[in-house]
């Protein structure tokens, strides 16, 4: 698998974990959905994302 389908797979599944967790437990998890899907959108401007750094330095390939 590549970077960026790593980096999709990764993202829904944090968004899933943490509505599940806002509707289980507490809704101030939908904070971390936020943060999840706030920076998707930055790195579509800034062409930079933390997660795809973390992923090609555990070796993934482009």
């Amino acid at each position: 698998m590549t970077v960026n389908r790593y980096l999709r797979m990764i993202a829904g599944f944090f968004i899933m974990l943490s509505v599940a967790l806002a509707h289980l437990h507490s809704p101030w998890w939908l904070f971390f959905t936020a943060f999840v899907g706030l920076n998707l959108f930055q790195s579509a401007f800034s062409d930079w994302c933390p997660m795809i750094t973390i992923l090609r330095k555990l070796g993934v390939r482009d």
